[in-house]
């Protein structure tokens, strides 16, 4: 029977996989925290941790019919990006996928009642939130698996969630040990492109707006103590903020986690950072002891 061993909310953001002398260039001399946030998270989880697959929910992957998923036996080839390729231009990766793993979440689908379809074309692309993250936390581990799961752009608060639970359920049909991670940001608002390059230091006097900066560190706060119920009941007030992909990435996360049962405290790599107006942050969360819904704990 398979396990999450661990997840995090991470960020994937163009800037991590600039040169150095770039991100400094742009943050007044100093280097992003995100990026020795995640080595950090290399060095002391990744490294070490006992897992087989990694599932990525992938807020720049955007579904509209269905929840798609990646069922590739591997995954190799260059990207460049459509949106930013001065900065992100064949970038290689290469990594094992999980098929069975994949057919596993898929087959759950009518249960929770949602729509999943596994996808293995060849042709599929692949988006930034998944390799600028694989390329810090996965290259050179060899033996490791990676799937890529899709964000609904038709989905609700509920939808993600049971995409979640799915998840959840294939992980426990598979002799796996699987690391969640759900890829993408907090508040996600650019600054207009006439302002934007007075916006691109780290900085959160450069987040969009005071009010977005309060609901992120509010959240930030609650992902810290482990009140993910406090996190879900304030998600209609949240999306008054934009958060990316609605929030998808973090709710399938907490989702195949246990919801608002969750109680599993965060631990910041880095600093929560701006990047051109929106909130980003790396925040892992460790499999509690007791499970993670707290099981056992007095």
């Amino acid at each position: 029977m398979g396990e999450i061993v661990g997840a995090g909310l991470l960020a994937h953001v163009p800037t991590i996989v600039l040169p150095e002398e770039l991100r400094r260039a742009l943050n007044n001399g100093e280097d992003f925290s995100l990026v020795e946030g995640l080595r950090r998270l290399r060095r002391e989880v990744f490294e070490s941790l006992d897992y087989d697959t990694v599932v990525v929910f992938d807020s720049h992957w955007a579904t509209t019919v269905e929840f798609v998923l990646t069922a590739h036996a591997r995954r190799s080839g260059r990207y460049t990006s459509e949106e930013l390729p001065r900065g992100m231009s064949a970038r290689p990766y290469d990594f094992e996928g999980d098929p069975e793993l994949a057919r596993a979440i898929a087959s759950h689908a009518e249960e929770v009642g949602t729509w999943i379809t596994p996808i293995d074309d060849p042709y599929l692309p692949i988006h930034y939130a998944t390799t600028n993250l694989w390329e810090y936390l996965g290259e050179g581990l060899g033996g490791k698996r990676w799937i890529s799961v899709g964000v609904c752009q038709t989905a609700t608060t509920e939808d993600f969630l049971r995409m979640g639970r799915a998840v959840a359920r294939g992980i426990a049909d598979v002799d796996r040990k699987v690391v969640i991670i759900a890829s993408g940001a907090l508040s996600h608002t650019f600054w207009p492109l006439q302002e934007l390059r007075k916006h691109e230091a780290a900085g959160t006097e450069h987040i969009f707006t005071p009010e977005a900066l309060a609901a992120d560190l509010e959240r930030i706060e609650w992902f810290k103590a482990g009140d993910h119920a406090k996190v879900l009941a304030g998600m209609q007030d949240f999306l008054r903020f934009k958060p990316e992909a609605r929030f998808g990435h973090y709710l399938m996360m907490i989702g195949a986690l246990g919801e608002s049962a969750v109680v599993a405290p965060g631990r910041l790599y880095g600093q929560y950072e701006n990047s051109v107006g929106t909130g980003q942050v790396h925040i892992w969360f460790p499999r509690p002891e007791g499970g993670w819904r707290g099981e056992g704990r007095s």
